[in-house]
């Protein structure tokens, strides 16, 4: 589902240059779940920004299914982006002045041939598998920060994606709200395949995923 042959990633300044990503090869099966660790700046949300083509790699080559994605046009990484790709922040990153139903749409509005009814019905359909019909006329402020993870979780998902990149989904939460968080990830995975790639620093979670890559220093050590 996810290739990744000898990806570099160098960051420039006038001074000075950063290998933030050292030939990183990385193969992500349909329907897996897998783990990234290593210590902070090691280079876990570099590499998944670039599997979510959020960011460009300076070498390598990056495909998603059969698609080779230097070979697309900005509009074409776009729908694809949109289409087969559902992203969850730490920070969670909803828009306080919408009510959680209007930000689980958002995404949705970006997609051609999809009209208001439908896309109110994808958004209640994926509340509904986070368990927050009842939270749908809410605002993001009148929820605790599990509920907001689960927002932002079923915003991830109202399109269908193929895959879900997940960085840190739980590092804002303590330990019992994480591991439901991770119950709700693990629970798409196996009912809807889902192919899930998960940052994260709790080895305790990392060990309910299918497998672990570890980064350190840009470099992929395991």
């Amino acid at each position: 589902m996810i290739h990744l042959e000898k990806i570099e990633k160098v960051y420039r300044t006038d001074t000075v240059e950063t290998l933030a990503l050292n030939s990183i090869s990385l193969d992500v099966g349909k329907g897996e779940f897998l783990s990234v660790m290593g210590p902070s700046g090691c280079g876990k949300s570099t590499l998944l920004n670039i599997m979510g083509l959020l960011d460009n790699p300076t070498r390598g080559e990056v495909r998603i299914g059969d698609r080779k994605t230097d070979l697309l046009s900005d509009q074409q990484l776009a729908r694809l982006r949109n289409r087969a790709l559902g992203f969850i922040f730490q920070s969670y990153h909803l828009i306080n002045d919408l009510r959680v139903v209007d930000n689980v749409e958002l995404p949705l509005l970006y997609r051609s041939g999809e009209g208001a009814a439908g896309r109110r019905r994808l958004a209640l359909a994926a509340l509904e598998k986070v368990g927050l019909s009842n939270r749908a006329r809410h605002f993001p402020n009148q929820l605790s920060g599990g509920q907001k993870q689960r927002v932002a979780i079923a915003r991830a998902i109202a399109g269908g994606p193929e895959i879900i990149l997940a960085d840190e989904p739980t590092g804002n939460l303590d330990s019992v709200m994480g591991h439901e968080i991770l119950d709700i990830l693990l629970r798409l995975n196996k009912e809807e395949g889902t192919t899930i790639v998960m940052v994260t620093h709790d080895e305790q979670m990392a060990k309910r995923t299918h497998r672990l890559v570890r980064l350190f220093d840009g470099a992929r050590v395991q």
